[in-house]
This record gives C-alpha cells, structure tokens and sequence, in this order.
C-alpha cells in the first residue's frame, strides 16, 4: 500500500463499520496519511482493539439503524475530533442467502435498517458538521450488487442501489457548498462480511469478475481514499466502481 505523505493532514474523519473490513483500512490509511479518525461499530470489543492497534482517536459503539445514537455519537465525535471534515459509511450486512419469495420479513427489515436507513442516519447527523465548516467529503459505501443485482441476496442489492440514489440526490443537494457525496461500488473482496455467506455465493460473485479473481481490501481503500480527499474537487453525485469489471454501467 502506497502512502501518501500527508495528504490528511488536519482533517478529521467519521468512518462507520470502522472496527473491520473495508472501514477499518480506510481509517488505517487515513491516519497514516496524517488525519484523525473517530470509529463507530456495534463490535465494542473489536473497537477497542482497533483502536489501539491503528492510533483511532475515540471509538463510539452503537447500531446505525438506531438514530438517536447516530445523533448522539455525530455530537460526540465532533466535540472530541473539533470538527468533522470526513464521514465514510462502510457498515452493513448482507442478511439472509435465499429466493426472494422465501426471504425471511425479519432478515429483510434488518438489512434495510442497518444498510439504507442506518446510512441515511449517518449521513443526516453529519452533514450540518460539515456544512458548518465549509467544506466536507462523504463516501458512501455501495456494491457491485447495487448495480448488478445478486441473485437470492434481493435486500442486500436494494439496499445496495438505494444508497447509490441517495448518494446522487445528496451529492447535487450540497454541490457548490464545499461538501462533495460519492458512492463506491466494489465487487467482493476479501473481508469479513464473507462469513456471513454460503461459500456457494461467494463463489458466484468470484464468477462473474472478468478479472477472475476477488478484489484485495487495499484497492477499494485506495479508490475511498481519494474519494475523501481533497483530490476530489470536481465529481460528485457519482459512483466509483472497483469491480474487475462486472460493472456494465
């Protein structure tokens, strides 16, 4: 993993789902990059061990889906960091792995909660942060799923494409105040959020990569990075893809 030297330097990151995965190497990135990091997870043991391990500066348990803790801990996290220039919501879950007509209500509820609403809970608890500084990146964590469709994962895709139009309507709500939204949309890498599927699945997702192959976390951390810089000045409202070519639009 190249670093680049800096390039966070006196900014102030809010980064969801931050004790594994994705989350987790995104904060990794940004504080060796010279920026400060808050953690939000459910996983309270695994954030304090996160913490420690990558230099977070707070750590906050609680569900996303739950939206007075999201206010509480926006709150928070902007007292104990000054300010937040950055939130990357990478939370979520992919729920249960069957035919639509069989999906479990509760399964599906969860997944919308956690994946849709907990991510439109963030970003509404920490848009006023940014907007009050003048100047913000939000990156909203998306899939390959969002565009593609998975079959028997129909609440993980909706859930997945929803966030892609959230993304798009907030990213042309806040152009031109200095607060830049985008969406990723990676195909599967290699990350916990595997363990919650049948390897049958997995296997599918590997099939259908022209690449041939699963994504590495640093190459969907690097596209989120840049996306949370001020490198990107320009695009917003879009999506940035990291899916070995799957992606068709």
């Amino acid at each position: 993993m190249s670093v680049y030297e800096g390039r966070f330097a006196g900014r102030c990151a809010v980064i969801t789902g931050g004790a594994s995965g994705l989350g987790k190497d995104v904060a990794r990135r940004i504080i060796a990059e010279g920026g400060k990091a808050v953690l939000w997870d459910r996983n309270a043991a695994a954030l304090a061990a996160t913490k420690d391990e990558i230099g977070a500066t707070h750590v906050v348990a609680l569900d996303v889906s739950d939206a007075d803790a999201v206010a509480a801990a926006a709150k928070e996290s902007a007292e104990v960091l000054g300010k937040i220039d950055v939130l990357i919501c990478s939370a979520g879950i992919t729920g249960a792995t069957v035919p639509l007509h069989e999906f479990p209500i509760d399964s599906w509820l969860q997944v919308v909660n956690v994946n849709l609403n907990g991510l439109f809970y963030c970003n509404r608890a920490v848009v006023p942060y940014l907007l009050e500084n003048g100047y913000g990146r939000i990156v909203n964590v998306s899939s390959v799923a969002g565009k593609e469709g998975n079959p028997n994962a129909s609440a993980y895709s909706a859930t997945k494409a929803a966030v892609i139009g959230l993304t798009k309507s907030l990213g042309k709500e806040l152009a031109g105040k200095g607060v830049i939204a985008n969406a990723i949309t990676p195909a599967t890498f290699e990350s916990p959020i595997l363990e919650q599927l049948p390897p049958s699945q997995v296997e599918y997702m590997r099939s259908k990569i022209p690449m041939g192959r699963l994504g590495e976390i640093h190459e969907s951390t690097a596209m989120v990075c840049f996306a949370a810089s001020e490198e990107c000045s320009f695009t917003t409202a879009a999506t940035f893809d990291t899916s070995g070519g799957r992606t068709t639009f």
